[in-house]
């Protein structure tokens, strides 16, 4: 006789049907792409020129069009509205600038005076250079294509946590080839001359700044993921800090270790860029993440004050023993640049005088001449404004730039949320809120989210922290397969 109620079998015909639901055989040529993506755009020198920046633009689009969405929750579904919501305002805005009738925007009045002083009947536009917008249209695609696509593969545990290691041992791999190519010859980055940047460490990067970022995020993953690994090897239950290095070391394990010369790796390259902004960011998320993951396991609320403190100190005895690059750069230029606060102030006359639909994207280095200040320096051309917002607003006008504001602020948000209340998960959305938090506050006074080589590998991990910010549609399948069973 078969007993009526055998408890052995339900685990063993549950397994089955749970393996059917998983995603990540759905999505296996987005995801390869995704990762193929975040893994190699760093390495044509950032990927700034148009041909690197519309390969990947295809690999993404290949992928967004691949991906399947069947196990998205309805916060995920609603996410992607709002990305579709973001790309219909792009889309207004780049029709206002690139037709020849908009549909409410006023051409930029410099046409009408080229036509009087040209005698001709020139073809008025809103962007100060004709077609312009259109051919800077790549890097914002690729930054939007990669959260998309980040979003949906991100909706599985697996896929996310993986996305993070194949950023990591990227960056683990870029920082060891820029720490020896600078030590064996720093006047060359891969095949090219380097001319800007001697004896710093730049990785593949062009610009240290957008370097110390990358590194920087890089390490902010690697940081938490060690994290993550030593509170494994810890016992449940509120920490006793005073026994922590004997409980720990008793039980130090490879990965551990490995995890440990990761960050390390990405660290000593942060600090070897010379970036003043890109090393005070980071270190700034570097201490609140590891109190923010560590949060649960201290006994007193003034446990969390003293972790702050401890690691705030810790980290700024790092700088102030290796990063003597960067201390030098602060005593030589203090926090800000020759010209940069006189930009800045040029850019918001810019703004003032475009308020709604900017002088089109992409036209920040031919509109700047007419506003630059005698303070600036004509040693070099302007071709950014070195803060992301305020271009984003002198090109694309006061709403869109609002409009993106609020976007990230709700990305924040959320990402806060799932940080806060995930706890199988939680150190994904953690880590994509550190990524967010640095790329955003150095972007703040420079451009790192205007190289696509970075860009993209931040909106991708964004897109996975939002896709386990929240429960997805394939946990209820996989419960709903199991209670049948």
């Amino acid at each position: 006789m078969v007993p009526a109620y055998m408890p052995h079998a339900r685990s063993k015909t549950a397994a089955p049907a749970a393996e059917k639901t998983k995603a990540p055989g759905a999505n296996r040529i987005a995801v390869y792409l995704l990762f193929l993506t975040v893994a190699a755009a760093p390495l044509p020198f950032g990927s700034p020129d148009p041909s690197s920046i519309a390969f990947w633009c295809i690999l993404l689009g290949i992928g967004v069009v691949s991906a399947s969405g069947r196990g998205l929750g309805r916060p995920q579904q609603l996410l992607l509205l709002g990305v579709g919501l973001i790309v219909a305002c792009y889309g207004f805005v780049l029709h206002e600038q690139l037709s020849d009738h908009p549909w409410i925007a006023k051409p930029h009045p410099l046409w009408a005076e080229a036509s009087g002083v040209l005698g001709l009947g020139l073809i008025p536009s809103v962007s100060i250079a004709k077609y312009v917008p259109f051919y800077s249209l790549g890097a914002p695609l690729a930054a939007i294509l990669a959260l998309t696509l980040g979003l949906v593969v991100g909706s599985d545990r697996t896929r996310a946590r993986q996305l993070l290691l194949v950023v990591g041992w990227s960056g683990v791999g870029y920082a060891c080839y820029g720490i020896a190519s600078t030590l064996l010859d720093p006047t060359m980055i891969l095949w090219r001359e380097k001319w800007a940047y001697v004896g710093f460490v730049t990785g593949t990067f062009i610009n240290r700044n957008t370097a110390a970022t990358y590194f920087g995020s890089c390490a902010a993953i690697w940081l938490l993921i060690l994290s993550e690994r030593i509170r494994e090897r810890l016992p449940e239950g509120p920490l006793q800090w005073k026994h922590v290095s004997q409980q720990f070391l008793s039980k130090l394990r490879k990965n551990v270790v490995v995890a440990f010369l990761a960050f390390f790796s990405c660290f000593v390259a942060l600090l070897l860029s010379g970036s003043r902004a890109g090393v005070m960011v980071s270190m700034l998320i570097f201490v609140a993440a590891f109190t923010l993951y560590f949060r649960r396991d201290l006994p007193k609320r003034s446990g969390l004050v003293l972790l702050g403190t401890g690691a705030t100190g810790v980290a700024l005895l790092l700088v102030q023993s290796l990063g003597g690059s960067v201390n030098q750069h602060f005593e030589a230029q203090n926090l800000s640049d020759e010209g940069r606060l006189a930009t800045y102030r040029a850019t918001l006359h810019m703004i003032a005088d475009h308020p709604w639909f900017g002088t089109g994207l992409g036209t920040f280095v031919w509109s700047f001449p007419s506003y630059r200040s005698t303070e600036v320096s004509l040693h070099a051309v302007w071709d950014l404004a070195h803060s992301t917002p305020l271009e984003l607003a002198a090109d694309l006008g006061l709403p869109l730039a609002a409009a993106v504001a609020l976007a990230w602020i709700l990305i924040l948000a959320l990402l806060i949320r799932g940080a806060l209340r995930r706890r199988r998960d939680g150190i994904v959305p953690l880590a994509a809120l550190s990524v967010a938090l640095i790329g955003l506050l150095h972007s703040m006074v420079d451009f790192s989210l205007q190289i696509p080589g970075y860009a993209i590998v931040a909106f991708a991990v964004v897109g996975v922290g939002l896709g386990q910010s929240f429960r997805t549609a394939t946990h209820h399948i996989e419960r709903e397969s199991e209670t049948s069973a």
